[in-house]
């Protein structure tokens, strides 16, 4: 029997504010850490950054291994 594909969903995007939230810093520390390559982020046709759900926590797991 063939097996139903799972329908595309597209990974979340986090606004900067949110991603400072996560890291609890301000919103222009992490327009520093794009500009500066430390995350990656994508431009809106309106020129804003977003930041990819999975870059943020891979980068949340990064520091929080770099703490310990």
């Amino acid at each position: 029997m063939p097996t139903v594909a799972e329908p595309f969903q597209p990974e979340r995007l986090m606004t900067s504010a949110e991603v400072a939230e996560a890291f609890r810093v301000d919103p222009k520390t992490v327009t520093r850490w794009a500009a500066a390559g430390r995350i990656r982020s994508v431009r809106t046709p309106g020129g804003h950054r977003r930041f990819r759900e999975s870059a943020v926590r891979a980068l949340l797991e990064e520091t929080e291994g770099a703490d310990r």
